[in-house]
């Protein structure tokens, strides 16, 4: 299955700034999900979306054996790279290469809203094993702070019709057909610490401004530029880490 246009071009060109910028996921949540999902040596994680592999890198010290989906072949690259101890396969969350029944957990992090999520769930059904738990991962922007509204205004016109997990209509897709029911769920504040350049790759590196013609985006980029320039230094920016974790309905 294909992926919207926006996550194919503008992943496929901002993987770089996207490894560079984007936060990872903090020790607390995945000490938390480790447990949740019950990994460990004798158990097979399958991290979805897995973009660059910044929640798969977090996986792998839980001593699973962790295999990576991801469909952007310039971020595979970076994941391949980034975190050799995973085994790193093309697909999507709607076609899994995967065989059935093949897998204890799986995780999707700041991924599911891009899925369709009723053929995910299926899939995910489908890949895991009687009892396996999947773990929805998002860290959401705290948009109550002022630097986090400034960027906004920059770039939140080219927003459009790009997928988000605000609204939640991911909830219905997971739980509405009788697949998964919901076990736990966490909320963790956190902030990223970033340097003026990595406040540009942060940004930069979102699926809508990355995939703008060459020239909008050299305007975006040069407009985040000269808001961090003027910006407190280290650049701290707020996000509360949401983490939801279903078991698959046998």
């Amino acid at each position: 299955m294909s992926i919207r246009e926006e996550a194919a071009v503008g992943f496929q060109q901002g993987a770089g700034a996207y490894e560079r910028g984007r936060p990872g996921y903090a020790p607390g949540v995945v000490e938390w999900l480790w447990q949740e999902l019950c990994l460990g040596s004798d158990r097979t994680v399958l991290d979805v979306a897995a973009g660059t592999g910044k929640l798969t890198r977090e996986l792998v010290p839980s001593g699973a054996t962790v295999i990576a989906v991801e469909p952007v072949p310039a971020m595979r690259a970076v994941l391949e790279q980034v975190v050799p101890d995973a085994r790193a396969l093309d697909g999507t969350a709607e076609a899994l290469p995967i065989d059935d029944g093949a897998v204890d957990a799986i995780t999707a992090a700041s991924a599911f809203h891009w899925f369709d999520g009723r053929a995910a769930a299926a899939e995910f059904h489908r890949v895991l094993r009687p009892g396996g738990r999947v773990a929805l991962l998002w860290n959401r922007r705290r948009l109550d702070q002022p630097i986090h509204q400034a960027v906004d205004e920059i770039i939140g016109r080219y927003r459009r019709r790009t997928p988000s997990n605000h609204r939640g209509e991911w909830r219905e897709s997971l739980e509405s057909g009788g697949l998964f029911t919901p076990v736990a769920e966490r909320q963790v504040p956190f902030e990223q610490v970033l340097d003026a350049d990595g406040f540009v790759d942060r940004f930069s590196s979102i699926s809508y401004v990355a995939a703008l013609p060459d020239g909008q985006r050299e305007q975006v980029v040069e407009r985040l530029g000269a808001l961090g320039a003027v910006a407190e230094q280290p650049i701290r920016l707020g996000y509360t880490a949401e983490v939801y974790v279903y078991r698959r309905v046998d």
